[in-house]
């Protein structure tokens, strides 16, 4: 007989503590490593994708159903030029504009526009190669918010035939051409900043922010702008009969028209929306059960999407990226805030 009989030890809860401690560390690990399993599958997944890009020596626009019955052989094809027309979107546009012309099922095209327009180069390469698409197969434009400058000049590329459409409120024209630059040798001088450039012409640094433009150097610029203007004079001259030379170099004055004045004007033929021209296409080509596509480009998208944050890391695309915005660029581009070349 224990004469000293030791109280009970109450460890039922401190057990049952611990046990659903246990348990919840377990359940949190499972999560953990079930979530980093998904994550590494996703991402291989996206690798395996951008590889498969990488591979594709075109990459060539993939057809997506907009509208119609799906499957059906014969086709109208949607271009879309979304944004500033410049390189890498510039060349997407092409390939599309490519594709369009050598599917033979595609039997017309739409060009959808909502531009402030880009450079000269970009803007008159795209509209080389639409006007041998409306050499071969009917093109209707419909313009959205903006279709300015560059926007409006590769609106000419629908031909003579082509009709262009505006939405309401769309503004374009914007007729003209623009070479950003800086001048701050004034503030460089007050900050005692002198550049000194070790050239071997007298304008290799032309247009350099930090002296002013010489009267040899608004020469040699004016050249430059009044060709690049003279193109897009010609360009539409030759485009819209509904205007002539005159009328078209009185319009030229960089002003932005609205979509009522456009018409009054001449330069659109009318105020519609994207179904409005669609159903324009439809009639000239007589495909009214055609199939409508449009072509997109998630293999560049993806592309762009896992190299963006290592371009940004990169020293070397840091540095290419700061001589690109340097580079003098004759645009046809609207915008109330791109300071102009001015002379005073």
């Amino acid at each position: 007989m224990n004469s000293n009989p030791q109280p009970p030890t109450e460890t039922t809860g401190s057990q049952a503590v611990s046990s659903n401690g246990s348990h919840f560390v377990r359940r949190l690990f499972r999560w953990l490593s079930m979530t980093l399993l998904l994550g590494s599958l996703l991402i291989n997944f996206a690798l395996l994708a951008l590889y498969s890009a990488l591979l594709s020596p075109s990459h060539s626009p993939i057809e997506s159903h907009h509208s119609g019955p799906r499957g059906a052989s014969d086709k109208l094809a949607i271009i879309r030029v979304n944004g500033v027309i410049m390189p890498p979107f510039s060349d997407r546009v092409i390939k599309a504009v490519k594709r369009a012309v050598e599917d033979k099922h595609v039997h017309g095209v739409l060009l959808a526009v909502d531009s402030p327009g880009g450079t000269v180069t970009d803007s008159h390469q795209i509209y080389h190669e639409l006007k041998k698409l409306s050499a071969k197969k009917p093109v209707v434009v419909s313009m959205s918010s903006m279709a300015a400058s560059g926007g409006y000049f590769i609106a000419m590329g629908a031909g003579t035939k082509g009709k262009i459409f505006a939405e309401p409120t769309t503004w374009t024209g914007s007729i003209g051409v623009i070479i950003p630059h800086y001048e701050v040798s004034e503030a460089a001088t007050r900050f005692g900043i002198k550049a000194a450039p070790l050239k071997t012409g007298e304008f290799k640094d032309s247009l350099s922010p930090f002296r002013e433009l010489t009267e040899r150097d608004k020469q040699v610029w004016d050249n430059i702008l009044n060709q690049a203007f003279d193109l897009f004079l010609e360009v539409i001259d030759e485009n819209r009969d509904t205007l002539d030379a005159a009328q078209t170099r009185a319009l030229a004055t960089g002003q932005i028209y609205t979509a009522k004045d456009a018409q009054k004007l001449g330069m659109v033929d009318d105020i519609g929306f994207l179904e409005d021209a669609l159903e324009e296409l439809k009639k000239v080509t007589g495909q009214h059960e055609a199939q409508v596509i449009k072509y997109e480009f998630p293999a560049d998208s993806l592309f762009d999407a896992v190299l963006g944050s290592a371009r940004a890391q990169d020293p070397n695309a840091q540095w290419r990226a700061a001589l690109e915005l340097a580079t003098p660029r004759a645009m046809y581009y609207f915008s109330s805030g791109l300071p102009a070349l001015r002379y005073e």
